[in-house]
């Protein structure tokens, strides 16, 4: 009697193996086209439900956690991964980056 054939896993995508860089290169064609949520972070504030609602209104101030000309936090899918400043341009306003921040955080 012969011993069972075990399943055989089903094939894994694999890169093309042109050595570090050209798989490096590979991955970023994969991974350029995937949307991602960015969003840049003023501050954060704790507010009751019922203070939110007294409180708004045109020319209301709701006061957040930093102080004024604090970095920015730039969040892509929620993890911070920068601090950055705020800039104009003519009518338009973005961000400039001014540190990346670790993994870890």
């Amino acid at each position: 009697m012969s011993d069972p054939v075990p399943p055989s896993a089903p094939p894994q995508p694999t890169l093309p193996t042109t050595g570090a860089s050209g798989e490096v290169a590979a991955l970023d064609a994969l991974l350029a086209d995937v949307p991602v949520d960015v969003s840049v972070e003023l501050g954060r504030t704790r507010l009751a439900l019922g203070d939110l609602a007294a409180r708004l209104g045109p020319g209301s101030i709701i006061p957040l956690d930093k102080a004024a000309g604090a970095p920015l936090d730039l969040r892509i899918n929620g993890r911070l991964v920068a601090r950055a400043e705020a800039i104009a341009i003519g009518e338009r306003c973005g961000v400039r980056i001014l540190e990346l921040v670790g993994s870890g955080t």
